[in-house]
């Protein structure tokens, strides 16, 4: 039996009725597959890599149940190359360097190439990363790495940097509807009955958009149901029936993961620790990382705490150290550490929307000359251009300051920046209304 054989055959183990629908489902090839035009569609890069049957090393970034999975496997069939798949939370690097080998073995005696997908690889440590590199480079393997985190923050450089990144973006309401049309009109076992589904809205809702989750809650919902009528019937009352078997509407992986999410972030700039807190040990009972949850503090504590407590960004970064460090379950201390801090103190993202206005100016096409008394001179002709001339270095002058013009001249009056009535803010507010003109009189209460 050849590898194609072999893949052949695994995917008709995968439609047999044992398995879950959502796996049922998984389409074969680039053709199958709903959504992510952008990517796979006609004229993509991928599109161009596959008829030259050469695929670079690849990360797929996106949300739960877009693909990401299914893309390896489409992609990997594509070029005919050997899929070997891991999981970044239950496979080390003894798994790695074992793939590698054979892997070698199999291009020097084979001519055929290795897909080593690896899922959840932000899950990966530093030295398990750097173990993929070496065969990454020289073309040993080909590396799929699946991850919902930042690739930035989350792979190491040295991989980053041999690798594509490709963003897959969340699936479309009428992308979701595709998925269910085709699981009840060619699944082995749907195909077989007659539906009325007045459920679509409830499915996609309550699965947060993962086509995985949204399989299985209408398998789930297909199960309760009486096989004996002539028409198959599942509403929104029989999807809840469904998650009321569960014991928390959360899971890390999709269904109401976003939404207790957002309950956690708007209590915190709420500022009621206590249902911040609450939320915070829903995530982590549900088995949140807790790595993830610390990030979302960093960008909180500038975005909504502000400059009314600027210490707050201090402990939220701090917080993320240790949590790193540590890890669970003493870590839920420290975030609860940092979540009660930042709940309790006051608020501002005055900063948040002073970089929001600059970045909206730039991009209304209002790229200006910096005045040339604010340009480096480091050469003798800058010097005769005059750059630099006219420039008064504040700390020669009382207070260490002195008026001047630091914006282009279209711009000089403008106010990207516009501190709270609160915290620390207030003095901030004070200190530049003492010294600009331009801010007098314009009390902002935010």
């Amino acid at each position: 039996m050849t590898d194609k054989d072999q893949d052949i055959f695994d995917y008709n183990n995968l439609s047999s009725v044992s398995r879950p629908l959502a796996e049922r489902c998984r389409p074969l090839s680039l053709a199958d597959v709903i959504g992510h035009k952008n990517l796979i569609g006609p004229g993509s890069m991928l599109r161009r890599h596959i008829r030259s049957k050469f695929l670079p090393s690849i990360i797929l970034w996106g949300p739960p149940g877009v693909g990401k999975t299914t893309l390896a496997r489409v992609l990997a069939a594509e070029i005919d190359a050997k899929l070997e798949s891991i999981s970044a939370v239950s496979s080390g690097i003894k798994e790695v360097k074992q793939i590698i080998q054979e892997a070698a073995k199999l291009l020097k005696y084979n001519q055929q190439k290795t897909i080593l997908f690896i899922d959840e690889i932000h899950r990966f440590n530093k030295a398990q990363q750097d173990a993929l590199l070496h065969a990454v480079e020289n073309g040993t393997i080909t590396l799929i790495g699946a991850t919902t985190e930042n690739p930035s923050f989350e792979v190491i450089s040295p991989l980053l940097s041999r690798c594509q990144v490709f963003q897959l973006e969340e699936l479309t309401s009428d992308d979701l509807d595709r998925i269910i049309d085709r699981a009840i009109k060619s699944d082995v076992i749907l195909s077989k009955y007659s539906f009325k589904l007045n459920c679509r809205d409830a499915l996609k809702y309550y699965s947060g958009g993962d086509a995985r989750r949204m399989l299985n809650l209408l398998e789930l919902a297909f199960n309760l149901v009486d096989k004996q009528k002539e028409e198959i019937e599942i509403d929104e009352s029989l999807i809840k029936q469904v998650l009321d078997q569960k014991k928390l509407y959360y899971d890390k992986n999709g269904e109401y993961h976003y939404d207790v999410i957002s309950a956690f972030i708007k209590s915190v700039r709420g500022s009621d620790p206590d249902a911040a807190v609450y939320w915070l040990a829903r995530m982590l009972d549900a088995g949140e990382d807790p790595v993830f949850i610390a990030r979302r503090l960093i960008v909180l504590a500038a975005e909504d705490v502000g400059n009314a407590e600027p210490y707050a960004l201090t402990l939220a970064n701090a917080g993320f150290d240790a949590v790193k460090n540590i890890g669970m379950p003493e870590a839920r201390i420290v975030l609860a550490q940092v979540v009660t801090y930042l709940a309790s103190v006051p608020k501002s993202n005055s900063a948040y929307l002073a970089i929001e206005e600059a970045m909206n100016e730039i991009k209304s096409g209002s790229m200006q000359a910096v005045p040339k008394h604010l340009r480096n001179a480091p050469t003798k002709l800058m010097k005769e251009l005059k750059y630099g001339a006219g420039y008064k270095y504040p700390h020669d002058f009382s207070g260490h300051f002195v008026r001047q013009d630091y914006l282009p001249d279209n711009l000089k009056d403008k106010e990207f920046y516009l501190p709270g009535m609160l915290g620390r803010e207030i003095k901030l507010k004070q200190y530049l209304n003492e010294h600009w003109p331009k801010r007098k009189g314009k009390a902002i209460d935010r």
